[in-house]
């Protein structure tokens, strides 16, 4: 394996795992493995910096989908986010505490509660979002725009793929199962 830059500070125990399995364990191990790794690296990248902002990643996820369409119910933004209800209404709790956003009501409809912004959440954007384009750089630096536009087209037809293969179990009557009915042995 080719690594562009050579590591010259010392990792954490979890990026030197990962590192190790890459460079010596299991090379040319599964895409899927890669690219959960490059995930799990993307989010450590972004973690270390929305901490010195006081904010956690689990907050940005929703907060990141906000300021693209503000004003959904808790089910929405659930499906927008690709969390479950509960973890969503978790997270809403504190970001009300927080101050970054609040549920409220709309006129005609009084059963269904809407997340809004707030002011200061609204105004994290123009802190937080350089951050994200800052791991962007630093994950993509000495990758040539062409590499780029390849990684990111094959990256897109394999979200595709995934999605129609997911429609096709769907379809046929199969479901995700929750974590919480496999830990149950009957």
């Amino acid at each position: 394996m080719v690594r562009q830059k050579k590591l010259t500070v010392e990792a954490d125990a979890t990026t030197q795992a990962i590192l190790e399995h890459w460079d010596h364990i299991k090379p040319d191990d599964r895409i899927a493995h890669l690219v959960r790794d490059l995930a799990r690296g993307f989010t450590r990248s972004l973690q270390t910096r929305l901490g010195d902002h006081g904010v956690s990643f689990g907050h940005w996820i929703f907060l990141r989908a906000m300021w693209h369409k503000d004003g959904m119910t808790q089910r929405d933004l659930a499906v927008q986010v690709g969390l479950t209800e509960p973890t969503t209404h978790t997270a809403i709790t504190k970001m009300v505490e927080l101050g970054y956003v609040s549920r409220r009501r709309r006129e005609g409809n009084l059963k269904k509660q809407y997340i809004f912004l707030t002011k200061e959440g609204r105004a994290l954007e123009g802190k937080l979002v350089p951050l994200a384009q800052d791991v962007n750089k630093v994950a993509l630096a000495g990758i040539d725009d062409e590499t780029q536009k390849i990684v990111r087209n094959s990256l897109l037809t394999m979200v595709h793929n995934l999605a129609v293969d997911e429609a096709h179990a769907l379809a046929e009557g199969k479901k995700i199962p929750s974590t919480r009915s496999l830990g149950i042995r009957s």
